[in-house]
Parts: structure tokens; C-alpha cells; sequence
């Protein structure tokens, strides 16, 4: 299913005069993982932009090397 077929099995109930969505837990973590994915692609972007205004250079890009940080999440 993709976020937006989620998204579109909304249904709606009243409790209280309040008016609230019911989504079926699979339809949540299938919209919370296209929320995921369009903040790494975000990220991915602003990195690219980052290091095209560097002019390539990851260093003055603030890329870290690898070797440097590879233990922090080992």
C-alpha cells in the first residue's frame, strides 16, 4: 500500500464533538515510513547542495570522513 492509499483509507468518528481519523496501525507505519523516507531524501538533497557549493570539496562541505566516525556507531 502507498502513503496515499493510507492516507485515503481515513476514516472518521465523532467522540465527544471531537472529530477524529482512524487509521489502521499497518496504514500508520506505512505513512510514518513515507515520512521517513521524504526527510532522508531531504537530507540527501541539502548534503548535495552543501557539497556543490563547496565546490566538491567534502571537507569544506562539512563531510566527515569515514574512518574518522565509523567506531561512534559501531
Amino acid at each position: 500500500m502507498t502513503a496515499l492509499e493510507a492516507l485515503q483509507s481515513v476514516q472518521f468518528v465523532t467522540v465527544n464533538g471531537q472529530r477524529l481519523a482512524v487509521l489502521n496501525a499497518d496504514d500508520w507505519e506505512c505513512v510514518v515510513e513515507w515520512l521517513e523516507t521524504l526527510e532522508d531524501v531531504g537530507l540527501a538533497k541539502q548534503a548535495r547542495r552543501a557539497l556543490q557549493a563547496a565546490g566538491g570539496n567534502r571537507q569544506e562541505a562539512g563531510w566527515l570522513r569515514w574512518d574518522d566516525v565509523k567506531q561512534e556507531i559501531e
